[in-house]
């Protein structure tokens, strides 16, 4: 399934969720979403990608393993159903808007729990969502500063690109 879909499946979820085991459920799904989106990028995702995408991978293996899943059985996983990230920059900023929700329905966790383990589970997931987020939007920026520099380049070479050939031919003088 491609990436937006997943994600937008995964934004439905957490918003539907319901309740302390749920919310952690979907945070981690969120947390596994991220890891598969980085490894499909870190593979055959752009190559100025390729370093910040395994980057993310790794991040969010940490982080998912924080969480407890209660509510994830086996082969449920949502991240496994992914085949490709078909538009890069929209499935990052749809991916940046899923880790954010996530890590604010964390804080709402941490900050309804009295149970001390419960909370320190949940502030050490705020932060690796957090670092995850940083992550996708280094990405994000680096991608749009490229595109800026493409763009110059286009401006640079005229409308027409650059003209290859001999210059007295194009002018009409032999």
């Amino acid at each position: 399934m491609e990436a937006e879909r997943l994600i937008a499946a995964g934004r439905s979820a957490l918003a539907g969720s319901r309740g302390v085991p749920a919310v952690m459920a979907e945070a981690w799904q969120a947390q596994a979403l991220a890891r598969a989106v980085g490894g499909q990028l870190a593979r055959s995702g752009p190559a100025e990608l390729r370093t910040e995408a395994r980057g993310l991978s790794e991040t969010c293996a940490l982080g998912s393993a924080v969480l407890d899943h209660p509510l994830v059985p086996a082969g449920s996983v949502r991240a496994s159903q992914l085949t490709e990230v078909d538009h890069v920059p929209r499935a990052l900023a749809a991916l940046a808007l899923l880790l954010g929700e996530a890590g604010i329905a964390l804080v709402g966790v941490a900050c309804g729990t009295e149970e001390e383990g419960l909370y320190w589970q949940c502030i050490e997931a705020i932060d690796a969502v957090d670092e995850a987020v940083d992550r996708v939007q280094g990405m994000l920026r680096r991608l749009a500063e490229q595109e800026h520099e493409q763009e110059a380049a286009r401006e640079r070479d005229g409308p027409f690109g650059v003209i290859h050939g001999p210059a007295g031919f194009v002018a009409g003088q032999q």
